[in-house]
């Protein structure tokens, strides 16, 4: 019998078995479409916090001193003139209402920070100014918004030079971040940024526990970085486990390990949903060996061979396998789709598709070759006799 000849009859058996083939591929059609979309989101997170981390640029060093006290508002001088370093801010996150009139802003993120802070994340000013070293060593009460804050409370207008209050107190808006979404976690469209010291009129802590440090350029960063921990140890008397200091790159390594644990634990526990379905096939494909013994028997006895019996039930397993994986991974997308309009990212890869492509064909060969095997080994005589 020729090959063609074999898939015509596994497909005829398929279709003519319809209920039976969708409850059989069920369970292949769960377990890929959740690794499809469970491994997408995973992958869609990392790249999301990818692109936060690097749009701060390779040349930034992240400090985080756990000692309260250690790190003052002068030690940025000491800390700039520091070899292969190139500038420096503190930042504090502050809790204050922002509001102009009777408006109010709900969701905004407040930052008291050093002058080279926007400068050091890549933040673009549209109109007006940064903060300066002036208005930092003055404690003046003035502010950096971000575009979502202008457009709030000035409609079309230009902000810069009027007033916004926080927490009821009057703070006069020097300037305005392009709008760029969100980095880093946070929606820089919604930030204020004033400077670090005149936090004080809100009655918050200026203690200093987090520093931005830009080195000379990408290719020493390292090399900056064992200079800021030198400094932290020699001059300011520290142990290594009350202080780190974190690269870019380190960051990013971090996550992909992470991001890469987290793929493997999500389809080790989507992939019991596979093994489940390939039993599944493996079953329903022994049934259909019992139901058609008469039928093996009348083939054998008009001169099929043992391999075209064999062929013939492996070609419906594979079929099988093969089809629920499709349906699978069509719905995985679907799904992946509805998911992102929520506004999560959503990134299964052509790896990933081509993967489960390949994990179908090889459930319905692995969960195949058992019922072929029986159906091929049955005798004709035998196989005639059964009711």
């Amino acid at each position: 019998m020729s090959l063609s000849m074999t898939i015509r009859l596994a497909l005829k058996n398929i279709i003519g078995n319809r209920l039976r083939s969708g409850l059989t591929i069920l369970g292949l059609v769960i377990g890929i479409a959740s690794v499809i979309l469970l491994v997408g989101m995973v992958n869609g997170a990392t790249q999301s916090i990818n692109e936060d981390i690097s749009s701060m640029g390779a040349d930034v060093i992240t400090v985080s001193v756990y000692e309260e006290g250690v790190i003052q508002y002068e030690d940025m001088d000491d800390i700039r003139k520091l070899d292969l370093v190139s500038d420096v801010s503190p930042y504090v996150y502050i809790d204050a209402t922002i509001s102009k009139g009777g408006d109010k802003s709900t969701g905004s993120s407040i930052y008291a920070a050093g002058e080279a802070y926007t400068d050091i994340m890549g933040y673009e000013i549209e109109t007006g100014r940064k903060l300066s070293r002036i208005d930092v060593d003055n404690c003046t009460k003035v502010v950096v918004i971000g575009k979502g804050i202008a457009d709030r409370f000035w409609k079309k207008g230009d902000p810069v030079g009027d007033k916004i209050k926080l927490n009821g107190d009057d703070y006069t808006v020097v300037g305005v971040i392009k709008s760029m979404g969100s980095s880093m976690g946070n929606n820089v469209d919604e930030m204020l940024i004033m400077p670090i010291t005149s936090a004080r009129y809100l009655g918050e802590s200026t203690t200093i526990y987090d520093l931005f440090v830009r080195a000379d350029s990408e290719d020493i960063v390292t090399e900056a970085s064992d200079n800021i921990k030198e400094y932290l140890k020699s001059e300011k008397g520290l142990d290594k486990e009350w202080f780190d200091v974190s690269t870019q790159k380190m960051m990013l390594e971090a996550m992909e390990e992470v991001s890469r644990t987290m793929a493997l634990l999500l389809g080790g526990i989507a992939s019991i949903s596979l093994l489940v379905g390939g039993i599944g096939v493996m079953n329903v494909m022994l049934v259909s060996v019992t139901e058609r013994t008469r039928e093996i028997g009348i083939r054998k006895s008009l001169g099929a061979r043992r391999k075209d019996i064999m062929y013939q039930f492996l070609i419906e397993s594979m079929v099988l396998s093969l089809l629920g994986g499709l349906i699978g991974i069509i719905t995985g997308l679907l799904i992946g789709r509805v998911v992102a309009l929520t506004g999560m990212v959503f990134a299964p890869g052509l790896g990933m598709i081509l993967l489960a492509v390949g994990v179908s064909v090889a459930v319905g060969l692995i969960f195949g070759i058992l019922p072929a095997y029986r159906a091929a080994g049955l005798r004709p005589v035998e196989a005639l006799r059964y009711e």
